[in-house]
C-alpha cells in the first residue's frame, strides 16, 4: 500500500516543518513497515520537510519537476535539484497540471523517462473530466494518457512507476467516485497496462485512487482490488492523513 499526500500551494516553510513533525511523531516504524507514505510539498517548502523526515521512512516527493538537469526554464525545478534536497518521489502529470498550465501526454512521457534516469520514482498521474465520463469517453481518455505518458517504458521500468487515477471531476469537489466507478476504471487501466506489458507486470503495478479522499471512505476505496493506495489532496494537510495511512496498513498486501 501506498499513501501520498499533495499539499499543492499550501502551508509555509515554517508551517510544513511543524506539520512533518508531526507526522514524524505519530506515523509509527510499524506503519511504515506496512504503508509507504510519501508527503509533496510545495518546492519553496521541500528542503524544510525532507530536513525533519530525514531517516524516519517517511519520503518526500515534489509535485512537478521539469525534464532538464540545468538551463533557461525559468520558474521550472529539475530532478537533480530536488532529489539533492532529500526527494525520492515526483508527481508528473497532475490534472491542475494538464488543465491549468496546458501540459501534454507528450511532456508527461519526456518527464517520465527523464525522472526514471535520475533514479526518482515517478507518481504519474491520469483522470477524465465529467464531461468525458458523461459521453462514454472515460476509457478511450485513459488510454490514450496511458499510451502516451508510458510510450518507451520498459517492462523492468514499469516496476518503478505508480499510477495514480484521479478523475478530475473528483478533485477538490468534495465528490468521490463510488467504489464501482473507481474499480471500473482502475481495472481498466490496469488491464490496458496487462495488454502492453504482461499480466505479470500488470498485476505487480501500484495503482492509487485520487479525488477527495477522506478517512470517512477511504477504507471501502482501498479493500477494492485494484486499488494499491491513494494520492491525497486537501486531506493531507492535516491530522487526518495519519488516519488514511493507519486505514491503508489494515488493507495492507
Amino acid at each position: 500500500m501506498t499513501v501520498a499526500g499533495n499539499w499543492k500551494m499550501n502551508k509555509t516553510p515554517a508551517e510544513s516543518k511543524f506539520f512533518a513533525g508531526e507526522l514524524a511523531d505519530e506515523i509509527s516504524h510499524e506503519l511504515l513497515s506496512q504503508v509507504n507514505v510519501v508527503v509533496c510539498p510545495s518546492a519553496s517548502c521541500i528542503d524544510a520537510v525532507t530536513e525533519v523526515l530525514r531517516g524516519t521512512g517517511i519520503c518526500t516527493g515534489a509535485q512537478n519537476v521539469f525534464y532538464e538537469d540545468f538551463g533557461a526554464y525559468t520558474g521550472e525545478t529539475s530532478g537533480l535539484m530536488i532529489k539533492e534536497l532529500g526527494c525520492s518521489h515526483a508527481i508528473i502529470g497532475h490534472s491542475e497540471r494538464r488543465q491549468v498550465f496546458g501540459e501534454t501526454d507528450e511532456e508527461v512521457n519526456k518527464k517520465l523517462h527523464y525522472v526514471l534516469g535520475i533514479d526518482l520514482v515517478p507518481i504519474v498521474c491520469v483522470g477524465e473530466t465529467l464531461e468525458e465520463r458523461e459521453s462514454g469517453k472515460m476509457e478511450a481518455v485513459l488510454e490514450g494518457q496511458i499510451r502516451e505518458g508510458l510510450r518507451g517504458i520498459s517492462r523492468e521500468q514499469l516496476n518503478r512507476i505508480i499510477i495514480a487515477y484521479e478523475p478530475i471531476w473528483a478533485i477538490g469537489t468534495g465528490v468521490v467516485a463510488t467504489p464501482e466507478q473507481a474499480d471500473e476504471a482502475m481495472g481498466f487501466i490496469r488491464g490496458l497496462i496487462s495488454e502492453l506489458f504482461g499480466n505479470g507486470v500488470a498485476q505487480e503495478c501500484r495503482i492509487l485512487y485520487g479525488g477527495s479522499i477522506k478517512p470517512g471512505n477511504f477504507d471501502e476505496l482501498v479493500s477494492l482490488e485494484n486499488v494499491d493506495g491513494g494520492l491525497v489532496g486537501g486531506a493531507s494537510l492535516d491530522k487526518g492523513f495519519i488516519e488514511l495511512v493507519k486505514i491503508a496498513a489494515k488493507h495492507s498486501r
